[in-house]
């Protein structure tokens, strides 16, 4: 691999040290990949070339002085809901006023002090409440892998740089899946921490920032940078002193259980289960402890979560006037509209039903120290589509795997666990306990050892 763009984050920063490359060489690279292959994808928002150039040049002098940061010069994306100081945040809708941010969020401050060259933004879906890459305000994102295809979401632009190379780290946020769906389509890893294990601003339930990395350990190197302590998050995990960097994990009698069915929704591929039994008995046969799981998420659950986030956009949605109001993505707006007539007791219900989830998450994996299963239960879909399903009223049907363990607050990463006759990728989900989400790493970069050689990242002509 001899271009700049494809070195993970370990490997630049390896360069850099030895001066086998320079951190304005790799943003030169990443510039170029970008500026070839962006009018197909429709990854980035607020790309600024000569800004990254100019910060490349100050990370190269602090090389050469001595004075390097944790990530000194890495080329750097950052989904566009996440404040970067002096840029609008769109939230992906052409119904909001591109007012710019006055200030960096806890996520974005906490790379620019690690010296990451921030190359732009990239883009979401209205609202982020779509698992998908369509937006009215962004143009359509599409998947690397094939371009007829859809990178998936909320954290679209994210996943599709990060599998065709726009530099090595990705920053996305997560509510429901939005990092682990498109790391599952776009074959990358994804990592959603646990709540509150990365500050950010605002907070809200289930809601976490985390990195969208090639390697377990790149996301490892921006969890040592991300976990770092901001006031700013009232929900934050007090700071802890974790050796990121330390993936090593004997897999020999750790127990694992397997959960394939998630009670509700799109039944899962074929291909997919394949992938996912396969791990399992690739960990089973490298020594760990292997147990099916029942499902334990139920349609009422989601119905619940389902009728509480519809009202929650309905509140914001028909505040806009209407002129602003009927700019909202369509798909968004029947969504949202099918909370505007929900009862205070259907909302409190739907609250409670949140709960429920959460408190079912936790029990079931109280005997098993990681959970496996499928991020998603079909491969990706048409591009132009708002989702697998593409139906306001059946929304969530393909959230079953992820959403729990943002409910119940604990760490899960997607990797990708093998491809599919057509080639796509097939994401593997690893969960973990509350607060493990170095666990979920090491097992994470265990699975990199004993799934073996993968398949060349995709090239966008």
């Amino acid at each position: 691999m001899t271009d700049l763009a494809d070195f993970s984050a370990a490997d630049l920063l390896d360069a850099y040290r030895t001066r086998r490359a320079s951190p304005i060489e790799a943003t030169d690279a990443v510039i170029r990949r970008i500026e070839r292959c962006e009018a197909k994808l429709n990854a980035m928002y607020a790309f600024d070339p000569d800004a990254a150039r100019i910060a490349a040049r100050e990370s190269e002098r602090r090389w050469t002085s001595g004075g390097a940061r944790g990530l000194e010069g890495v080329p750097t994306t950052i989904k566009e809901n996440i404040a970067t100081r002096g840029t609008p945040i769109p939230l992906g809708t052409a119904a909001r006023d591109l007012v710019p941010a006055s200030d960096d969020a806890p996520p974005s401050a906490r790379l620019r002090e690690a010296g990451a060259v921030i190359l732009g933004k990239t883009t979401m879906p209205d609202y982020g409440m779509l698992s998908s890459g369509l937006s009215s305000f962004h143009p359509l994102t599409r998947n690397p892998w094939d371009t007829r295809l859809n990178p998936g979401g909320s954290s679209a632009g994210a996943g599709a740089a990060a599998a065709a190379g726009y530099g090595p780290l990705h920053l996305g946020t997560d509510i429901g899946g939005s990092i682990r769906l498109p790391a599952s389509w776009c074959g990358i890893v994804g990592l959603k921490p646990s709540l509150g294990r990365v500050p950010i601003d605002p907070p809200y339930y289930g809601r976490a920032a985390g990195p969208m990395t090639r390697t377990a350990r790149d996301g490892a190197l921006m969890m040592r940078e991300l976990a770092k302590p901001d006031w700013r998050d009232s929900m934050s995990l007090p700071p802890q002193d974790i050796a990121w960097l330390d993936l090593d994990r004997e897999i020999r009698g750790v127990r694992l259980g397997l959960w394939t069915d998630a009670g509700f929704g799109l039944p899962v591929d074929r291909e997919v289960a394949l992938a996912i039994e396969a791990a399992a008995r690739a960990f089973e046969a490298a020594g760990a402890r292997i147990e099916p799981m029942t499902s334990f998420i139920t349609r009422e659950m989601l119905d619940g979560l389902d009728a509480f986030w519809r009202l929650r956009s309905w509140l914001d949605i028909s505040a806009l006037p209407a002129e602003r109001r009927a700019k909202v993505l369509p798909y968004i707006l029947r969504w949202a509209e099918g909370g505007r007539d929900l009862s205070g007791e259907a909302t409190y219900r739907g609250m409670n039903q949140m709960m429920a989830m959460r408190e079912a998450a936790v029990r079931a994996c109280q005997n098993y120290d990681f959970v496996l299963s499928p991020t998603a239960p079909c491969v990706t879909y048409p591009a132009e589509m708002a989702g697998p399903t593409n139906d306001p009223a059946r929304p969530l049907e393909h959230i079953g795997f992820t959403v729990a363990f943002n409910m119940s607050e604990q760490p899960a990463v997607s990797i990708n666990a093998g491809y599919t006759h057509a080639g796509l990728p097939i994401g593997l989900q690893i969960a973990g306990h509350r607060f493990d989400d170095l666990g979920v790493l090491q097992m994470a970069r265990a699975w990199e050892q004993l799934r073996g050689a993968q398949r060349g990242w995709p090239t966008v002509a």
